[in-house]
């Protein structure tokens, strides 16, 4: 069959490509940092890597609960080896990264989680995949977000200035928001046709992809000047410099009990979608895609929220909206008007809601800790953070799964929810948080 075509329709297409290209320029010239080729391939590496982790934050948990047919108390066990290396290298990396380049840091880091997550469908393929195997993935892989995590955002710091950090942000959870859209879906399409230990093998291929894309960028680091002080004294300086910053001191309690709260939710959410309400991967991963429904609100509503009531707020809302979150998913009942269907819409409606907080919650957390350290401070203040914010969280896992084994998953989702519920009022109640605002500069709480 021959098929023609207009003279119109030829004309068409030109049209249509010139007007995408005069759209594209005109983005480009009014946002600086889009100017910015650097930031563009980094940008990139962020959305490339964020499709892959959010498959496999659906395709782990999904191997150990379905395929392994792990426990309460084991999935526990599994979130708390994501969050042990938080407590053990946090500070030790503080140093390292204050003392180091941060990109060749980064670029050995994705290289490490490529090879770790390529591990588990090895394993599986050669019949050796067991939990203590996945114990083993989740420790590395922690280990790396904790030492490749600080470089990242100590990188982003330096490529685009403390002032654009806001603007980044917004755009990084635009992206996310795509992803969180695209990926849950085929994640779930991926784990039924390949079977989960397979479709690990994309977010590792994405990694290679990452690290092959951040080696184009121009721009590198400048090394660090070399230090005679014992890595103790850095440490301890590095505690010193919070403990006296009153925003960055309330920012480290509330974000250490959010975090302990936060994990134990992790520890049960996907026993509680699969065996409490029923779903199957591929329902579970059409659920979640609604999620990215939220981040994609969040990234549009960040800037104005800032703009209007400041960091601070825009932190307590978000905080508020995962709180939410936290109370109302174990409430969901197996058949919702006796309907599963119905379950599944409640399911995804909590879960748009409650990563739209998520986000509101970190963006600000990021921006604002990042915007009054000095360079000298910025690989300690990180590293520091992550120590007294994710040390804990091993214990709300843990705890979590022991509650959910020896009574029920919704009681432990329930607990969870309890002290959601006093984090929020306890940060509401807090001056450092509340005063900042979008009239003066977030270090001001200095002199408060």
């Amino acid at each position: 069959m021959v098929l023609f075509e207009s003279p119109s329709a030829d004309r068409t297409g030109p049209h249509i490509l010139t007007a995408i290209r005069h759209y594209l320029s005109e983005l480009l010239a009014r946002d600086a940092l889009l100017r910015n080729v650097d930031f563009r391939r980094y940008w990139f590496s962020s959305i490339l890597n964020g499709f892959g982790g959010q498959i496999s934050a659906l395709a782990l948990p999904l191997c150990s609960a379905i395929l392994l047919r792990a426990s309460p108390s084991q999935m526990g066990m599994l979130m708390a080896c994501q969050a042990i290396p938080f407590a053990l290298f946090a500070l030790p990396a503080g140093v390292l990264l204050d003392r180091s380049r941060k990109l060749p840091i980064l670029l050995g880091s994705e290289v490490v989680q490529a090879l770790t997550l390529a591990s588990i469908p090895a394993a599986y393929w050669l019949g050796l995949l067991s939990m203590h195997w996945m114990y083993a993935v989740a420790f590395v892989l922690g280990s790396c977000t904790v030492v490749g995590g600080g470089a990242e955002q100590i990188f982003l710091t330096f490529l685009i200035g403390r002032d654009g950090l806001i603007d980044a942000q917004s755009k990084f959870a635009a992206s996310d928001s795509a992803s969180r859209l695209i990926s849950p879906g085929v994640a779930g399409i991926l784990i039924q046709w390949l079977t989960a230990p397979y479709a690990i093998l994309v977010n590792a291929a994405g990694f290679v992809v990452s690290v092959l894309n951040l080696r184009r960028i121009s721009v590198r680091d400048p090394q660090p000047a070399p230090s005679d002080k014992h890595p103790l004294r850095d440490i301890r300086d590095g505690f010193i410099f919070i403990w006296g910053h009153p925003l960055l001191r309330t920012l480290a309690w509330a974000a250490g009990v959010w975090h302990l709260l936060f994990y134990g939710y992790a520890a049960l959410a996907i026993l509680f979608a699969t065996r409490e309400l029923g779903m199957s991967p591929g329902v579970l991963g059409a659920a979640q895609m609604v999620g990215g429904v939220g981040v994609f609100i969040s990234s549009m509503v960040i800037k104005p929220l800032n703009r209007r009531f400041g960091a601070g707020v825009t932190l307590l809302i978000g905080t508020a909206a995962t709180t939410l979150g936290f109370v109302l998913m174990p409430a969901i009942p197996t058949a919702l008007f006796g309907s599963s269907m119905a379950t599944t819409v409640a399911f995804a409606s909590l879960s748009l809601f409650f990563d739209c907080g998520v986000m509101l919650f970190f963006m600000p957390y990021m921006a604002m800790r990042q915007k009054v350290t000095p360079d000298a401070f910025l690989g300690r203040m990180i590293s520091t953070m992550r120590f007294l914010t994710v040390a804990t969280a091993p214990l709300g896992a843990l705890a979590a799964g022991y509650i959910a084994e020896h009574l029920s998953i919704r009681t432990g989702m329930a607990c969870v929810g309890a002290g959601g519920i006093l984090l929020t009022i306890a940060m509401a109640l807090s001056k450092p948080i509340r005063d900042v605002r979008p009239e003066r500069p977030v270090g001001a709480t200095l002199d408060a």
